[in-house]
């Protein structure tokens, strides 16, 4: 999400402005194309261990060689669908490009039960080199695992224009833009990963084409801490977020409307089972990556958990969120679409999900809708939330218990403390700190003291 502060005033007069293009140069986007079936199984190629490196080099010289590849992007280079590169554990100064239907459904294999074994370290490389630690571009159905991804200037593992992809068993840190991120593609998995200190999400699924018969992707068993934001999904669609921890980033989980990309708004996805929790990083106060220049000039809110900037049949339940020194879960028309209609909150259900910790690490404000802003918000409920101390607006009068069918008309209240929001210059300014009991052996993290890249 990129909240200008043009949109204070945008959102105090209902009009809108352009959103800010995305800042990194991506291959333009095409159609992915339909679903297609995984190809079958084929070669095995290895990527060279460092005695064997040595082997394959004196080889040269007349001495027998070794049966592997010196980088891992030769080895990815002989494959045909279906096959499958093995990469021992090590440290690979390299990145590396999976491009082309040539390479569909192809295996990139480093230690899956240990990612940080098997290490893409872009830091030496030269500024062209070191955007992606791993692309993937128009080629369906492939998986990587196993791999941490650090010192990247774009993405750490990054599918675009593809049918079908796996990232698995992968951590991606110390990074750029995202850790790992999905765009203008059909049906993945992103599962068992971590991501952290990246200048805008951990995780990001975008621009997802529009399906007559849709294929969903999968978000499970992740963690996203000290980034910017945990997930963000700009225009993402049919997306099932699930059983992740999403804590120690400025905002934890944030679908949103934009027209910098295409088919907006967010719609049909769940946010379900997840642990969503100390989500106070404040990184314009210091942070460990450098905070981007298009981000200095934003108004996040910061201190939120689960935030919808503009989202359609959406289901957000049986989350655990607490902790919170803002909002714990929230809903908000996107004030910058350029179309009304598209920015409005529409068949939102808020449901099941349990707040503040048994009442031991309450959320600011649990529930936060601010009804009509932008666009007629209709058939949005929430109910069987428990731990619920505080919402905004105070009565409920916008958090219409389920089912409901009908207008959610704007109210004066919310309307007023969004602004107050999104014009604070400390980002702190509608905070109540607490602090947090112990929990799972994790520091809170709000003001970031440690060291830069």
């Amino acid at each position: 999400m990129r909240l200008t502060r043009a949109a204070v005033a945008a959102l105090a007069i209902a009009l809108t402005v352009p959103a800010a293009a995305t800042a990194a140069d991506y291959p333009g986007p095409t159609d992915p194309g339909k679903v297609k079936p995984r190809p079958g199984g084929g070669k095995t190629f290895k990527v060279c261990t460092k005695q064997q490196a040595k082997a394959v080099k004196q080889a040269r010289r007349g001495r027998r060689a070794p049966n592997c590849s010196l980088t891992i992007q030769q080895a990815v280079d002989k494959t045909l669908p279906g096959d499958t590169v093995r990469v021992p554990a090590g440290t690979y100064r390299e990145s590396v490009e999976i491009s082309g239907g040539r390479h569909a459904g192809i295996k990139l294999i480093g230690s899956p039960s240990n990612p940080r074994k098997t290490i893409l370290d872009l830091g030496r490389l030269s500024r062209a080199k070191r955007q992606n630690a791993v692309m993937i571009n128009a080629a369906d159905g492939v998986t990587v695992k196993g791999f941490y991804a650090r010192n990247y200037l774009g993405n750490g593992f990054f599918a675009i224009n593809v049918t079908g992809y796996t990232l698995q068993n992968l951590v991606a840190g110390w990074g750029g833009t995202y850790g790992v991120y999905a765009f203008n593609s059909k049906g993945g998995t992103i599962a068992d990963s971590e991501a952290f200190y990246n200048n805008d999400s951990g995780f990001y699924i975008g621009q997802t084409p529009k399906q007559s018969k849709p294929v969903r992707s999968i978000v499970r068993n992740v963690t996203a801490w000290g980034n910017q934001l945990g997930f963000s999904g700009t225009n993402m669609r049919y997306t099932t977020i699930t059983r992740g921890r999403w804590y120690n980033n400025g905002l934890g989980i944030v679908p949103n409307a934009l027209d910098s990309e295409k088919w907006p708004p967010p719609e049909q996805n769940v946010i379900s089972d997840n642990d969503v929790f100390w989500n106070n990083f404040n990184y314009f106060r210091g942070a460990p990556f450098e905070v981007r220049q298009g981000a200095k000039g934003l108004s996040y809110p910061v201190g939120s958990g689960i935030l919808l900037y503009g989202s359609q049949r959406t289901t957000v339940e049986n989350n655990r969120v607490f902790g919170h020194f803002l909002v714990g879960i929230g809903a908000v028309d996107a004030i910058e679409l350029r179309n009304a209609d598209q920015a409005s909150i529409r068949d939102v259900t808020v449901r099941g999900n349990a707040f503040g910790r048994d009442g031991t690490d309450l959320n600011n404000i649990d529930l936060f809708y601010a009804g009509s802003i932008r666009g007629e918000n209709r058939n949005n409920c929430f109910s069987d939330n428990t731990g619920v101390q505080k919402t905004v607006p105070a009565n409920g009068s916008t958090l219409k218990p389920c089912p409901y069918s009908g207008p959610n008309a704007a109210n004066g209240e919310a309307f007023a403390t969004a602004i107050r929001w999104i014009s604070d210059p400390t980002h702190e300014a509608g905070w109540v700190v607490r602090d947090h009991p112990p929990y799972q052996g994790i520091t809170p993290l709000v003001h970031y003291t440690g060291k830069k890249k």
